[in-house]
Parts: C-alpha cells; structure tokens; sequence
C-alpha cells in the first residue's frame, strides 16, 4: 500500500506571519510529497511496500533511507508546529526542562546555537535520552534520531527550503519565528514514561 502524503494539521495560511503559506506550499506539497514519491516507488512490489514510514527509516540505508528519513522528518516537523503555540512548555516537559537546561531561556538558547552553527542542510532536535534526560542532537542532511537511541521530541527544520521564501538567508529570525510556534503539547506527547 502506498504511503500517503497527510494532510497539514491546520490549515496552508494559518502559520502566518512567522512562516507563509507559499513556504508551507513549497516545503508540505513539493518537497515532502517529493520524499514520499520517491519512496513509493522504490518500495513498490517489495517486502518494505507493507511497511509504515518509521520502519522503513529503520530497516533501509543509501538513497532509499535519504528519501524515506527526509518524509519521516518533516511529519514530524508539521506536527511540531500549531498556530495557536509557542510560550514555554509547562507540565512534566517544564519540569524536564528545567532540570536539564536551567529553564525554557536557555533551552531555546543552546537549540539556537546549535541551529545556527550547523553548516549546510539538516536538522535540530531536542530528544530525550533512554535514562529520562534531555539534549539537543544535531543531524546532516537527512539524519534523524529515528536510528539510534533517543526518543525524537521537537524537530528544527534548517533546510534553506524550510526557510528562504520567508527569511532569505536569515536563519536566526527564522529560529525566533519557529519558538512562536512550537506545539508543546505534541512534544509533551513525545515524551517516554
């Protein structure tokens, strides 16, 4: 069965002004329907055809990872974004939060630093380690944290095409519009038990 492109979850517009429904258009409708064409059809008539996305991340490497990582991401990233989010997260994250990087100020700052040091095209994350702690993981290209050991929490998209339409080469004011939308409750659900 063919993996399908999901719908955003809210609608092409409602991400404006920090990021414009040209950008979503580009980034949902090209780029992450493109990953997904291309591993539909390599996996066409195989083993893997009957797999969801996650597991072919998991079990495939060379070309097919690249496209298959690349869907997985950005599904990610969409859901980690809400128009009506941002602020810092609270609860048991909060808490989490706090314990490992000071408080919502600092964890933005080290995933900034991180974002804007990163040379070329990839991915920031804030994952949670199997012993319950918190850290940021920087991956290239189409690297995810889907292939090692820590739990995704939030994803960064620092692609250009994540941002260039809206921000030109401004990755930093990208990253001040991309907290305004952070959905903390989705990376809240993220979290392990």
């Amino acid at each position: 069965m063919p993996l399908e492109l999901p719908r955003l979850p809210y609608d092409r517009a409602a991400l404006q002004p920090h990021l414009s429904a040209e950008t979503l258009d580009l980034h949902h409708g090209k780029h992450f329907r493109g990953y997904l064409d291309t591993v539909n059809a390599r996996i066409e008539g195989t083993e893997l055809a009957e797999l969801p996305l996650e597991e072919i991340v998991r079990q495939t490497q060379g070309s097919l990872f690249d496209a298959a990582a690349q869907a997985w991401n950005h599904q990610f990233y969409f859901q980690c974004l809400h128009p009506r989010a941002g602020g810092d997260p609270q609860g048991r994250l909060g808490e989490l939060v706090t314990r490992h990087f000071g408080d919502a100020k600092r964890l933005r700052e080290a995933f900034d630093r991180a974002a804007l040091t990163l040379f070329g095209s990839g991915w920031v994350w804030l994952v949670q380690h199997s012993n319950g702690a918190l850290a940021i993981q920087v991956t290239r290209n189409a690297g995810t944290p889907l292939t090692g050991e820590s739990t995704p929490l939030l994803a960064c998209d620092v692609w250009e095409h994540a941002y260039y339409t809206d921000y030109q080469n401004e990755r930093a004011r990208y990253l001040e519009a991309f907290w305004k939308l952070v959905n903390w409750d989705f990376v809240t659900a993220q979290l392990r038990d």
